[in-house]
């Protein structure tokens, strides 16, 4: 059976730590007053696109993201481990301009080949790779057609767009393969199991002001 699904991909709203520049990853902190009105206006401009379900990671403040963008409204709203943040390990809850000067963390944000999370007991570009494209592949699994929203982080999603894009995780953030994701930006991709994934547009902010 032919499949025809359009991903909607969210970012968390903003949150406690990223007000304060603490690496996040696997460690959670809870949504600011403006990260839940991004969420809100996220879910009001999505208002007319009719979900068959909405998918977000195991992290609290995807969860909330994902509840504040559905509102009122009758979607089934499912967690999947898979779109998770990328794991940076003792990194985690430290402040993140001091560790823009070690050598791993600045291969973690410009050479992701290289990049082997040994100093900080993290997770590698091609481990995040490998289960968020599986994640996306028991979602797809799922769903014939339709919308799906998908509440996510900005490693995770930054990469998976790129990956839908054509991209590899080794080069998916060299220039034009790939941007920071802003909080409770859209992004949207089309997939066809005839033709694989179209990227219609990423990062966009228009809905909040």
């Amino acid at each position: 059976m032919k499949k025809q699904l359009t991903f909607y991909f969210i970012r968390h709203g903003r949150t406690v730590w990223n007000e304060k520049g603490l690496m996040q990853g696997h460690g959670d902190s809870p949504l600011t007053e403006q990260g839940i009105l991004g969420a809100q206006k996220a879910g009001s401009a999505l208002q007319h696109i009719p979900f068959v379900a909405a998918y977000s990671s195991v992290l609290k403040r995807t969860i909330n993201t994902a509840e504040h963008i559905i509102g009122e409204r009758n979607i089934p709203l499912f967690q999947h481990k898979g779109l998770n943040e990328q794991f940076f390990g003792k990194w985690e809850g430290q402040w993140v301009e001091p560790l823009r000067e070690q050598a791993e963390f600045k291969q973690m944000i410009s050479d992701p080949a290289n990049y082997k999370a040994e100093t900080n007991g993290g997770e590698t570009y091609q481990q995040l790779a490998e289960r968020v494209m599986h994640a996306m592949q028991d979602i797809i699994q799922i769903h014939h057609k339709g919308n799906i929203l998908i509440v996510s982080h900005d490693h995770t999603l930054r990469l998976l767009i790129a990956l839908l894009g054509g991209a590899t995780w080794q080069n998916h953030r060299e220039e034009g393969q790939s941007i920071s994701l802003l909080n409770t930006s859209i992004s949207v991709v089309h997939y066809d199991s005839e033709k694989g994934f179209t990227v219609e547009k990423v990062n966009d902010v228009g809905h909040l002001g």
